[in-house]
C-alpha cells in the first residue's frame, strides 16, 4: 500500500469528523472569523491529521486501519480541546467585566490581555487591592478548566531605559502571577517573565500607542 493511499485514508476520517460537527453547538470561537465554529474545527481537523500520520507509520500490514484510526481519535481530541478553548473564553468574555481586558483565541491558545491601568500605578509592580477582581476571576477560570498552563508575559511602552523597562515588567508579571498562584492555581502551572518593551503591539510614539503596549497577556495553553 502506498503513502498515497494511507494518507488518503486518514483524509477520509478527517472529513467524517467535520460531517459530524453539530451545526447547533454553542462553541464560541473569534469575532473575526465568519464560522462561528471555525476553531473547534480547525482543531479537530489538525488532530486527525497529526493522528492519521503517526498511524499510518505505525508498521505492519494493517497501516490503513492504523491511519484512519489515528485520524479519528485525533480529530476527536483536537476536536475536544478546540471546543474547551471556545467554551473558556466565552466564559471569560462574559466575567471579566474590566474595560481594556480582551480575550481572544489564536490557533490552540487564549490570549487575555489586561492593560497596565487595570492592575498597576506608574512605575509600580505592585497590584492594587482594589483592582485584582479581574485576576481572582481568570484564576477560577483556570482552576475549571485545570489541564492548561498560563504564561504571564509583562510588557512596558519605550519610555525610559530598557533595562529598567526589563525589569519592570519582569516584577510585573511576577506580582501578577503570585495574585493568581494565591487565588488557588498551582505554581507549576504558571511560568512568568517580561518582555520589557520589545514586543509593541502598537506605536510608542503616541500616548494611545504607549497605553496599548503596557499591558499584562496571559497566555492559556492546553496540556497535550
Amino acid at each position: 500500500m502506498t503513502k498515497t493511499s494511507t494518507l488518503l485514508i486518514a483524509c477520509t476520517g478527517l472529513f467524517a469528523l467535520s460531517a459530524c460537527t453539530d451545526p447547533y453547538d454553542q462553541g464560541y470561537s473569534d469575532s473575526s472569523s465568519a464560522d462561528p465554529y471555525a476553531n473547534t474545527k480547525s482543531a479537530a481537523i489538525t488532530g486527525a491529521l497529526i493522528g492519521g500520520v503517526f498511524g499510518a507509520t505505525r508498521g505492519g500490514d494493517d497501516k490503513l486501519a492504523k491511519a484512519a484510526t489515528g485520524a479519528m481519535i485525533g480529530g476527536a481530541i483536537g476536536g475536544l480541546i478546540g471546543n474547551q478553548l471556545d467554551k473558556q473564553a466565552q466564559e471569560l468574555r462574559r466575567d471579566l467585566d474590566t474595560n481594556g481586558v480582551s480575550v481572544v483565541r489564536q490557533g490552540d491558545r487564549l490570549v487575555v490581555t489586561m492593560p497596565q491601568d487595570v492592575l498597576f500605578a506608574v512605575d509600580s509592580a505592585s497590584v492594587r487591592p482594589d483592582l485584582q477582581r479581574d485576576l481572582y476571576t481568570l484564576a477560577g477560570s483556570l482552576n475549571r478548566y485545570p489541564d492548561t498552563t498560563v504564561d504571564v508575559v509583562g510588557h512596558t511602552d519605550s519610555d525610559g531605559d530598557a533595562a529598567y523597562n526589563q525589569r519592570l515588567s519582569q516584577d510585573r508579571a511576577n506580582s501578577v502571577a503570585n495574585v493568581l498562584i494565591g487565588a488557588g492555581v498551582p505554581r507549576y502551572r504558571v511560568v512568568a517573565y517580561g518582555r520589557g518593551e520589545e514586543q509593541p503591539v502598537a506605536s510608542n510614539l503616541s500616548a494611545q500607542g504607549k497605553a496599548q503596549n503596557r499591558r499584562v497577556e496571559f497566555i492559556i495553553r492546553p496540556n497535550r
